[in-house]
């Protein structure tokens, strides 16, 4: 294939299967051997099948797709559409129905397409078909997934149909029906469809000679995924023990959730742990909704995205409806959020009374009230690469508000839970793990001191470590090897997704301290460089 030949940006992806994994964008020629070989390693893991696809790469749209029902009997229907446009890694984060920008031209054209495509191929099932729409309302056909999506819930909530209920009637050779039926999440009354007498919202259509004028729906509902990964550090995967858990409640709220109280979330599964989703009458009542469900949302004992939703469903742009793919690469993270990222005071605080009082002292150490001979109490403790004394009287600390700097609704007294020698603490929606520091280590504290004194920092070798765990698919340079800053070194594969381990400055590979195949734990030295 002649470079010269291909318009580039191009988008590289698997054609077996979505869910961004193996896509790639490259918008230099140099670039496409590596992505075709990084997209086939990540689609033979995720779906068993290293054949992909090059397409043209739309920048800036709106990710619109349409949800289709076809039984055996050639009837087909359309459900209205769905807006997925906030996407990170071309991952889905939140989505809604109906969409803020279809109108019902644009709703009635690409259903039309969709029922078309789906007949044309004689399909039969539940599927949707996906589109990206420019500023200008002109749709591309991106793909149709032959299944239900893992955003189905909202089409759901709109709809009061149950789509697994009519795909399981539809494989077992009965007629589709189109009587529509309570769903969760759905209450009697108010104006919420409980089975009928709902009016048509949004032109959703039937074909093929379904009875009853189409389904009927109502409202607007919102979804966002709930995933073990770190929004601050780049969205890396997380893994760890689910140790304290509690799901929202209320009306309009569902929640499907893939995890349980005492679960392992490990690297060898997709990082979506639940969909937390809100139903309203109308837009702005169903995003309120779901802002309140996530602040009553707790998860401790591994790192989630939790924070980074509640961020994102209170941004202007996600409010107003004017979200687009790139969405997210252009506002997050936000200008001010390492001032944000900073554990309160009561977060260390509420860590202290857990690891010094009455319940540690119990455990047979006779120094866990952090008793000194000629001062207050005192513990030194660790937390996310973070040391710090704290002073007080433990066994009665009462924490207050930690998520009041964060923007929640409320100013409850974090959670916390303490597993052995550690206390997951919920800063805000993050799940902070502290623990007793260990003494300081006199290097360190000797090369710290001297780069505050000189103001030169990082002048000797460089150990790069594993940021998640996971196996190494791939080395890219032996020791000896020249590097630039930026520089692909190693890179590690976890959840089905791959990260590149870079050169943070240029010099020297001194040492290599894996090899391919190896599975390495997070924080394991990986390599060395000298400058």
């Amino acid at each position: 294939m002649a470079a010269a030949r291909i318009g580039f940006p191009l988008l590289v992806k698997p054609s077996a299967g979505g869910g961004g994994k193996g896509m790639r964008i490259v918008r230099e020629p140099d670039r496409l051997p590596d992505a075709l070989a990084a997209a086939r390693r990540e689609a033979m893991a995720a779906f068993g099948d290293d054949r992909l696809i090059l397409e043209r790469l739309v920048e800036g749209a709106r990710h619109i797709e349409i949800q289709i029902m076809f039984d055996a009997f050639g009837t087909g229907i359309h459900l209205g559409e769905r807006d997925c446009s906030i996407q990170r890694r071309h991952q889905k984060v939140l989505e809604e129905a109906p969409s803020p920008a279809v109108n019902a031209t644009l709703r009635a054209r690409l259903g039309e397409a969709a029922l078309t495509l789906a007949r044309a191929v004689g399909y039969v099932s539940a599927g949707t078909c996906e589109f990206l729409v420019d500023d200008g309302g002109r749709p591309a056909f991106l793909e149709m997934n032959t299944r239900l999506q893992v955003e189905h819930p909202v089409t759901e909530l709109v709809t009061g149909r149950d789509l697994v209920a009519d795909q399981l009637a539809i494989a077992e050779g009965r007629p589709l029906s189109i009587q529509p039926k309570a769903a969760a999440g759905f209450q009697a009354g108010g104006g919420v469809p409980a089975g009928g007498g709902v009016p048509a919202v949004g032109g959703v259509q039937a074909v093929g000679g379904v009875p009853g004028g189409g389904v009927q729906a109502v409202g607007h509902a919102v979804e966002v995924r709930l995933y073990a990964e770190d929004a601050e550090a780049g969205f890396l995967p997380a893994t760890g023990a689910i140790e304290a858990l509690r799901w929202p409640t209320g009306e309009g709220i569902r929640v499907d959730a893939g995890i349980a109280l005492g679960d392992t979330v490990g690297g060898r599964f997709d990082p979506m742990l639940a969909k937390i989703a809100a139903w309203g009458p109308d837009r702005m009542t169903a995003l309120a909704r779901l802002a309140r469900a996530l602040d009553d949302t707790v998860v401790l004992g591994l790192v989630t995205n939790l924070r980074f939703l509640r961020w994102l469903v209170r941004q202007p742009v996600v409010l107003a409806g004017d979200a687009r793919t790139d969405t997210l690469d252009r506002i997050w993270p936000p200008d001010d959020w390492t001032v944000r990222m900073t554990i309160p005071d009561e977060a260390w605080a509420a860590a202290a009374a857990a690891l010094t009082g009455e319940t540690a002292r119990d455990d047979g150490d006779p120094w866990a009230g952090g008793w000194r001979l000629n001062g207050p109490a005192s513990i030194r403790l660790e937390a996310e690469g973070l040391a710090r004394i704290v002073v007080g009287a433990f066994a009665g600390a009462v924490a207050t508000s930690v998520a009041g700097a964060w923007g929640a609704s409320d100013s409850r007294p974090p959670s916390l839970v303490r597993v052995g020698d550690t206390v997951h603490v919920d800063v805000a929606g993050r799940s902070v793990a502290f623990r007793i520091a260990l003494p300081p280590d006199v290097d360190v504290a000797a090369r710290a001191a001297a780069a505050r004194h000189t103001g030169i920092s990082a002048t000797g070798p460089i150990e790069l470590r594993a940021p998640m765990p996971g196996p190494i698919v791939a080395i890219h340079a032996v020791p000896g090897t020249a590097i630039e800053a930026g520089g692909p070194v190693i890179t590690i594969e976890a959840m089905k997704m791959e990260h590149i381990v870079t050169a943070p400055s240029p010099g020297r590979l001194a040492e290599l301290h894996v090899q391919q195949g190896e599975q390495v734990i997070r924080g394991q030295l990986l390599a060395v460089i000298e400058p």
